[in-house]
């Protein structure tokens, strides 16, 4: 079984790839420090191209779109929100998905049951709707669609899609006082992922295994 987890430099990624090593997959996670597996910018399709040269004729069985960021926390609707950070947040938390996705489909293609899963949040829900943090709530909203429409898609391939949010997790995006842990948040996830197939493509799940409203 081959992984290919993008942001895996740190926080949930890097404890995904860790787990998956454990088990003993062959793992490729990317970032762009020069220590990872796959040097990434998911914002530059140069860096998707190299990638899936890198990667020669392997099938990639599960992918997971972890890479995001959450650059407007504390903004101000008075203040904050700058037009330059509703074009990165995108750029990372949606294009960067649909770019990775779209690069490594030759791999998905090879592989006998292959799975994306695409980490959103629950802050992607119109149904909580808690207000502030609009950049990032809408990034993520974006991804679910997109995933919910790729899985239509790619439903006939047999290709299997799932949306996850991941918890509030401690880790740098997420703060200290933050629910659960990596540990924990990667066990849930890990699982979520071996259950995914055809009769569940589509979905939007917590780490926990609940239906997230949409």
């Amino acid at each position: 079984m081959t992984v290919l987890i993008t942001g895996a430099s740190r926080g949930i990624g890097a404890g995904l790839a860790a787990h998956y090593r454990e088990a003993g997959r062959e793992v490729f996670g990317t970032g762009r420090s020069p220590m990872a597996d796959i040097q990434l910018d998911v914002t530059h399709p140069k860096d998707h191209t190299a990638m899936a040269d890198a990667l020669g004729d392997r099938a990639v069985d599960l992918l997971v779109c972890n890479a995001g960021v959450y650059l407007d926390k504390g903004d101000t609707f008075d203040h904050g929100y700058g037009a330059d950070l509703w074009a990165h947040s995108f750029a990372t938390n949606v294009t960067g998905v649909f770019l990775t996705i779209q690069a490594l489909l030759p791999h998905l293609r090879r592989a006998q049951s292959p799975k994306i899963a695409i980490i959103s949040s629950q802050m992607a829900s119109s149904e909580l709707a808690l207000g502030q943090s609009y950049i990032y709530r809408s990034s993520k909203a974006a991804v679910m669609n997109l995933g919910r429409n790729i899985a239509t898609d790619l439903k006939s391939e047999g290709i299997a899609v799932g949306i996850y949010h991941p918890g509030w997790v401690q880790t740098d995006m997420g703060g200290n006082s933050a629910a659960i842990t990596v540990n924990e948040a990667v066990e849930g996830l890990v699982a979520r992922f071996a259950e995914l197939d055809m009769a569940k493509t589509g979905c939007f799940e917590t780490w926990d295994g609940r239906v997230h409203p949409y």
